[in-house]
């Protein structure tokens, strides 16, 4: 059995041999062998126990407050529009009104234009599909998926803590996160986005365990203790990397700037092939890896986005009707046209279109928005956002018991106070245990946070907002969980009772701060001064 928590880091210095390993330094075939866990049952119990409890926290009054949420106007409308007719379409106005109350006549045959990928808004419209135009249905996918990010977080972090104790903290603190409990609950693209990202970065972390481990089991069907200067087996075909490729590509054709994630972790298998070969005593032979594993790799995780991607936009190919469908037979002569054919042409034509609202005037770069919020404050939750808001309701209205005063009714997207704040401290001790440490486990979390919050710093003369975050805090959260299982230490360990404590107590006030914010998750109607009361700061997160 694996012990319940990660005792010390891996040994990343120089190429152990067998029979010369000293006390508490792996042999090579040890070495190799390192994330073999055998408690899998209990890991299964486990993931999936966390699994259900963010299911059904999430599930209650899914479908409340009945109304359209901030962006929900667009997605929950286009996703429609594409089940519909395979585009997204127009609404008069008022049809936001006119779709609570259950007429959906209100949708125009004119294509509207979009200005993100299809796949999240298929996802949306499957939820839709199954039971209807209305709160429920359109964010039933958004529930799904944020209870799946919740299960590939555990995965990912008790594979990377080799510890199914430590991937059972980070569920649980995911599952009492309040960003990531609002986002599960509102009929956005982010979520989707999200969670194909942290399943993609939990398969890669399983493909470098995988490749360690046929490594070894090549050195015992050889004999041998190591390579010895040998390059080794190729192993070209990798599942894993093939399955982190493909949801790669999934969460590309849900946002573009999944393509930063892309970037940061196609650098880092490589150099984990490079260590594994190392590990296994190839020596320079290992640098052949820039030529073998290397391409492979990004055959696996970049080439393969385009197809997936071009094959994302089936039904607008498919339509008549479709925002510049007819664009490149329009214009028969323009190059790309003549190269591609219409359809790619068309579709060319609409991305160009795209990219320029996101770069130009499209996004008024140099507008503001009340709810703004710089990217350097997401991990302190500095500006929270309103997602719904009904002010000034009466006593005796609208379920208000309040006396001498207003009631409200908010849905408000923002980290839980606690477990943000403990999660930062944990990302500077991750970033330092990975580089003065060299632990590579703790890289996966900090170089996580890295790629789904850094890239957003260069877009931040427009208005960005902190739901974004949503990509960030999977990966804090692992950091988290990676840090306390640090602090709990071997199971011997003479204060291993008083600070499991700690640990519980820690988790236990994550649990209860959510608790406190969980009238302003689910649009509950409060009064003035208990709505005031969770203003922490003021103004600030008014």
């Amino acid at each position: 059995m694996m012990p319940s928590v990660f005792l010390t880091p891996p040994t990343l210095g120089g190429r152990p041999r067998a029979g010369v390993a000293g006390p508490g330094v792996p042999t090579t075939l040890q070495a190799l062998d390192d994330g073999r866990l055998t408690d899998r049952a209990a890991g299964w119990i486990v993931t999936i126990s966390i699994t259900v409890l963010a299911f059904l926290l999430r599930l209650y009054q899914l479908g409340t407050p009945h109304a359209v949420m901030f962006d929900e106007t667009y997605y929950a409308k286009d996703a429609w529009g594409i089940l519909e007719s395979g585009y997204e379409r127009t609404w008069v106005d008022g049809a936001n009104e006119m779709i609570l109350a259950g007429d959906l006549s209100g949708m125009q045959e004119d294509p509207a234009f979009i200005v993100h990928p299809p796949v999240g808004k298929l996802l949306i419209a499957a939820g839709e599909a199954m039971f209807g135009m209305n709160p429920f249905g359109w964010r039933f996918m958004a529930l799904i998926f944020g209870t799946l990010l919740v299960f590939f977080t555990i995965r990912m972090a008790r594979r990377l803590s080799r510890s199914t104790l430590v991937g059972g903290i980070a569920g649980v603190l995911l599952t009492f996160d309040a960003l990531s409990f609002v986002m599960s609950r509102i009929a956005l693209l982010d979520i989707f986005q999200a969670a194909f990202a942290v399943a993609a970065i939990a398969a890669l972390v399983a493909d470098r365990d995988w490749f360690r481990h046929r490594l070894a089991d090549h050195l015992r069907a050889i004999g041998e203790p190591d390579l010895d200067g040998r390059f080794g087996p190729l192993m070209l075909w990798r599942p894993w990397r093939v399955a982190a490729g493909l949801l790669l590509a999934l969460s590309v054709s849900v946002k573009w700037n999944s393509i930063y994630v892309v970037a940061v972790f196609g650098i880092l298998v490589v150099a984990w092939d490079l260590g594994a070969r190392r590990l296994a005593g190839a020596g320079r032979a290992r640098w052949w890896s820039l030529l073998i594993d290397a391409p492979m790799a990004f055959v696996t995780m970049v080439v393969v986005i385009v197809p997936v991607y071009i094959a994302s936009w089936f039904l607008w190919f498919g339509s008549d009707g479709g925002y510049y469908r007819d664009w490149g037979a329009e214009n028969p002569d323009n190059p790309v046209v003549q190269r591609f054919g219409e359809a790619l042409g068309s579709l060319w034509h609409y991305h160009e279109q795209m990219y320029g609202f996101h770069t130009g005037d499209g996004m008024m770069v140099d507008a503001t928005h009340s709810y703004e919020a710089h990217p350097a404050g997401w991990l302190v939750l500095a500006r929270p956002i309103a997602m719904y808001a009904v002010n000034d309701i009466e006593p005796g209205t609208d379920g208000c018991e309040a006396v001498g005063t207003t009631c409200v009714s908010v849905v408000v997207g923002i980290g839980t106070p606690i477990l943000w704040w403990a999660a930062l401290l944990a990302l500077a001790a991750a970033l330092f245990w990975w580089v003065i440490g060299r632990d590579w486990r703790f890289g996966v979390p900090v170089l996580g946070v890295a790629a789904t919050w850094i890239p957003w710093f260069q877009y931040a003369g427009r208005p960005e907002f902190f739901f974004y975050a949503i990509m960030l805090i999977p990966f804090s959260t692992t950091a988290l969980a990676m840090a306390l299982g640090r602090f709990l230490g071997p199971a011997h360990h003479p204060r291993r009772r008083l600070r499991a404590m700690l640990v519980g107590l820690l988790v236990a006030l994550v649990v209860l701060n959510f608790a406190f914010f969980y009238p302003i998750l689910t649009g509950e109607v409060m009064s003035r001064p208990a709505w005031l009361m969770r203003m922490w700061f003021g103004n600030a997160w008014i």
